[in-house]
This record gives C-alpha cells, structure tokens and sequence, in this order.
C-alpha cells in the first residue's frame, strides 16, 4: 500500500470539510442554473488565432464542463515564436455575487489571474475585470472581453486599463470551433 502523498490528505480533508458543511446547512449540493448554460455553450475543441501587436500565432483552446457542471475548465496550447505555451482557466457563476467567476493560469506567469463579470444576453458578450500582473511584472487592472456571435465563432480582447482609465488592448484571441 503506497503512502498518502500531501496533496491527496489536503485534498481528503477539502472534500471532508465540504461535505460536512453542506450537511450542517441543511442543504442540498448546488446544481447548474441557467448561467451555466451560457458556459456549456462553448464544450468543445476550438481553432485558435492570436494576435499580439504584430505577432500571430495559432492553437486550440478546448473546453469541457466539468464538477457536476459548475465549473468550465479549458486547456489552451499555442507557440510564441519557438517558445511553447500552456494556459488553464477555470469558469463558474457565483450565485451570491450574481456575476460570472473566472481564474486562469499559464506558463508565462507564477501568478493566477482573478475576473469577474457579467454576460450580455442581448449583445452575446461577457465582459470581466480583475487584477493580474502587467507587462512591467506590477499588478494591473485587466479587462477581458469575449464576444460570440454564434455558436461557432468567438473573439476574446484583453486590455489592460491604465490609472486614467484608458483600455489598452494588448491582444486578440478569434476562435473557430473545429468541426
């Protein structure tokens, strides 16, 4: 019989702790709502275009609705020049902030980036905003916008505001779901 490595106690004692206080509230676990659907709209694998400045890259972004359809997790791969690049988010609806819930990581930063936004239903767009570091490794208020017409076409902006307010666009994702 191996060992228990740290994580999965940590994780044991998470999944305990969860578990209890579910019970001692009295309540159910949550279910997916229709914010939810919003997200699973996009399950799939997508074709990916980047543009930063003058530079363009190509790669795939899946997505995959995944904890009992809470949570959105994506797995992103693409190149920068010769450099390979790696990058996971996690997507959710937080039912008591009422806003849309996002954490991403990649292998270009040792700090995750935290949004939080909402979604037009009209305009087909989430917007979300939050703190992540710059360009200068300083934290900066970002600003992401992912906008989709169809539902096999969406384009991702991300800006970086300025202390005056100003967006500064610092690049552009099109995806195309691959059929």
């Amino acid at each position: 019989m191996k060992p228990k490595t740290q994580s999965s106690i940590i994780g044991s004692i998470l999944l305990s702790f969860a578990m209890a206080h579910v019970t001692a509230l009295g309540q159910s676990p949550p279910t997916p709502g229709p914010e939810h659907e919003i997200l699973k709209k996009v399950e799939g694998t997508w074709n990916v275009k980047v543009k930063m400045g003058d530079n363009e890259s190509a790669g795939t972004m899946t997505f995959k609705m995944e904890c009992g359809g809470l949570w959105l997790m994506s797995d992103f791969h693409s190149e920068f020049g010769d450099q390979k690049f790696q990058g996971r988010g996690m997507d959710g609806y937080d039912p008591e902030k009422k806003k849309y819930v996002s954490v991403w990581v990649d292998s270009m930063s040792t700090r995750p980036m935290f949004l939080e936004g909402s979604y037009d239903k009209d305009k087909k767009t989430m917007t979300m905003t939050g703190e992540a570091p710059g360009p200068d490794g300083k934290l900066a208020k970002h600003k992401g916008v992912t906008h989709t017409p169809d539902d096999d076409h969406m384009t991702f902006t991300m800006y970086i505001v300025d202390s005056d307010g100003k967006e500064n666009k610092v690049m552009t994702i099109e995806y195309t779901r691959k059929k």
